[in-house]
């Protein structure tokens, strides 16, 4: 029996899937539980429609990620921290902090706070890298200028 996943189904596929099952799996376990529909002529013309959307909506993200990684890469966030009298700052800076500084002096759309990590932790003034996960396939890597205040 084929079917059209509505859902993501494990060990048998994904949404939007149109995949072969057994008969009795497919009628008593996935149309039932409204995980599945039956594959007629009508239901696979528009799944595969779905799937060209789906696809060309993926393509567009990865494309302005990669515009935005080339902007990212050009950046330099810089930061002002105090520190005290021996030279050594007060706390740390986190990945939040770096990407509201980088979100606020750059007003670059399209940048997730959760989703920057710093190779290392920001404990004192100086020049560091930062990551910027901006697509599951594309990073882009900036500086991050620490300098005492």
């Amino acid at each position: 029996m084929k079917v059209i996943l509505l859902q993501d189904v494990k060990k048998l596929g994904k949404k939007g899937d149109i995949v072969e099952t057994a008969e009795g799996y497919g009628r008593n376990y996935l149309l039932p539980r409204a995980l599945a529909k039956e594959a007629s002529a009508a239901n696979l013309n528009l799944a595969r429609q779905s799937q060209e959307v789906a696809a060309h909506r993926a393509a567009q993200k990865r494309d302005e990620a990669i515009v935005l990684a080339a902007q990212l890469e050009k950046v330099v966030v810089k930061m002002s921290v105090k520190v005290g009298a021996n030279g050594k700052m007060f706390g740390s800076i986190a990945s939040k902090d770096v990407a509201e500084a980088l979100i606020e002096q750059t007003q670059l759309e399209g940048v997730d706070r959760r989703k920057i990590e710093l190779t290392s932790p920001i404990k004192s003034a100086g020049r560091y890298t930062a990551v910027a996960k901006l697509h599951p396939e594309i990073s882009a890597t900036f500086v991050v200028e620490v300098e005492e205040a």
